[in-house]
């Protein structure tokens, strides 16, 4: 496979073995060993170089309205028996949530989701976004809301994300706005 027009090589004589890729300038520059053969270069970097696309594409922030987008989707797909899209009226960021993921004023079906999510894979973005739905159908962390929770495909996975973030904020020197670490699930939600 071909290197890419818009990719930059530069070989450096103090790589011995390991390969690098980011975007300078708009340019994408992979750092490669002085001696990595014309062929190597040709096997390794367009691979390299797709993976850090993808990632800049994962890393893409969304925007209020890209996440009322997601919650349209995800009512549809995953609650299309409920009345949640009647009840919703609003979805947005918000950067006063410091100890919650998310929260949902079931009154007003407005839903805020806090800021430190953005930098988060989709599929946690998605997890806590349907929790927050959930609470337009179900105010309380029933039962009845948890059997609904497990519709989500990555229930399991992305509430050990966010408990993993959690540990590391409260025990990485990360900034917190109070005390986690006795936070169980339900204390990180409205």
């Amino acid at each position: 496979m071909p290197i890419p027009d818009d990719v930059v090589i530069r070989r450096s004589a103090r790589r011995t073995r390991s390969v690098q890729a980011r975007r300078e300038a708009g340019v994408i520059v992979v750092t490669v060993p002085a001696r990595m053969s014309a062929a190597e270069c040709e096997r390794v970097v367009p691979g390299l170089v797709e993976r850090l696309r993808a990632k800049e594409t994962s890393s893409r922030r969304r925007s209020d309205v890209d996440l009322e987008q997601a919650a349209v989707r995800l009512a549809t797909e995953l609650a299309a028996d409920l009345p949640l899209l009647t009840r919703l009226r609003r979805v947005s960021w918000s950067t006063r949530q410091n100890r919650r993921w998310g929260s949902c004023t079931t009154s007003t079906g407005e839903i805020r989701l806090s800021s430190r999510l953005q930098t988060m894979p989709a599929w946690v973005i998605d997890y806590v976004l349907f929790h927050e739905l959930v609470h337009l159908e179900e105010a309380g962390h029933t039962p009845r809301f948890h059997a609904l929770m497990r519709r989500y495909p990555q229930h399991d996975l992305a509430k050990g994300f966010l408990h993993g973030v959690t540990h590391a904020q409260a025990h990485e020197g990360w900034e917190t706005d109070g005390d986690v670490d006795s936070a169980d699930d339900e204390s990180l939600f409205s």
